[in-house]
């Protein structure tokens, strides 16, 4: 049974957040992993423009001085988008993390965007997969002798969460990557739920969706690539998740297991500012349960697990998207996406060997 490792958010004046932190890292094996004269990519989230919800960087800097005590060469990365926004390419990309404080003086390290200027720098891993016969991995990645995750974990609308899994899989994957995984997921609209409000079609980034004749949103699935972007900016629910996004949560594991076939591996997820949606939209929604906690482990698969019982066991808060429905014992992701499930991701990570379901929590500090 893997272990999985936890800090709660509570603190005192004799010990801070970052202590404990360090308490965490060493009791879960960080400590062990061999980083002299590596160089260490620590992949994370560095937050779309307009989102908040993201892992603040100063959580970064310890984790990055202890990489250095070791005799690793620290960087952060993160891949660039497929979708319209402040994160496309690797100018922009770069501007909004600095933005977001993920720069030398707060975090103690530099950014590296893993595939280059246009999403175009990566390595082809071969992998012989269910989907996939290769993996297009952003070069900042396929090339680390070392990596570290740091996930902020909450709801996604493709996968139902956004975890481990999609921060290694989906996130270091270059554009192209990220084309493949989502080329069977196309949405669906929803007609009785269209209002004609065209914010859909000014956030496409494929140019694949119009209003037709009676100012209902329609979809050219010869343009779309499956980003999911529509389902994001709606307010209205008009788009909708296609059934076949099991797919893409498959393909994510294919390219996750691409990455950690041969590669040490920690991984670190918050439990914080659990959003309804991912970190790649330029808003966050009110969190679905208070903050809980940082969990880490050597297996993404069982941390994956471990922080979705613990979103579930938790009380939703009363403002949230699901206050007013959730009762106790409820899938509060399921509530959220009712169409999608997370478990499909995660089931199929465990066929391929990335990790098991079944952890044992250990509480530290």
């Amino acid at each position: 049974m893997s272990k999985v490792y936890f800090i709660d958010f509570h603190t005192h004046a004799r010990q801070n957040i970052f202590q404990k932190l360090e308490i965490l890292l060493e009791k879960a094996g960080f400590d062990q992993m061999d980083m002299e004269q590596k160089f260490v990519a620590i992949k994370m989230h560095f937050g779309e423009p307009g989102n908040l919800a993201y892992i603040r960087p100063n959580f970064v800097a310890p984790v990055a001085k202890k990489i250095r005590s070791k005799g690793g060469f620290p960087y952060l990365t993160d891949a660039n988008t497929l979708y319209k926004g402040g994160r496309s390419n690797a100018v922009d990309h770069l501007q909004a993390a600095h933005a977001n404080g993920f720069n030398y003086p707060t975090t103690g390290c530099d950014v590296i965007i893993a595939d280059g200027i246009k999403g175009t720098d990566y390595r082809e891993i071969e992998i012989n997969q269910k989907h996939c016969k290769t993996a297009k991995v952003g070069s900042a990645v396929a090339d680390a002798d070392v990596l570290i995750s740091m996930a902020h974990f909450k709801g996604h609308e493709m996968a139902g969460i956004g975890g481990t899994l999609k921060n290694v899989g989906m996130g270091s994957g270059a554009v192209g990557g990220k084309l493949e995984m989502h080329s069977d997921a196309s949405p669906v609209i929803n007609r009785s739920h269209c209002t004609g409000c065209e914010v859909c079609v000014e956030n496409c980034a494929h140019d694949a969706i119009h209003l037709d004749e009676e100012s209902i949103a329609t979809i050219d699935y010869d343009k779309c690539v499956g980003c999911g972007q529509c389902i994001a900016v709606c307010r209205y629910d008009a788009p909708q998740p296609a059934s076949d996004s099991e797919f893409m949560q498959e393909k994510m594991v294919e390219y996750a297991w691409a990455i950690l076939k041969d590669k040490p591996a920690f991984h670190i997820s918050f439990i914080s500012d659990v959003s309804p949606q991912c970190d790649c939209w330029g808003f966050n929604d009110i969190p679905l349960v208070q903050n809980i906690g940082i969990l880490a482990s050597t297996d993404p698969v069982a941390l994956d697990r471990a922080c979705t019982d613990l979103v579930n066991e938790a009380p939703a808060l009363p403002n949230s998207q699901i206050g007013k429905t959730w009762k106790p014992g409820d899938d509060k992701f399921n509530l959220v996406f009712p169409k999608i499930s997370w478990k499909k991701g995660l089931d199929y990570a465990e066929k391929l060997g990335l990790g098991e379901q079944k952890y044992e929590l250990i509480k530290v500090g």
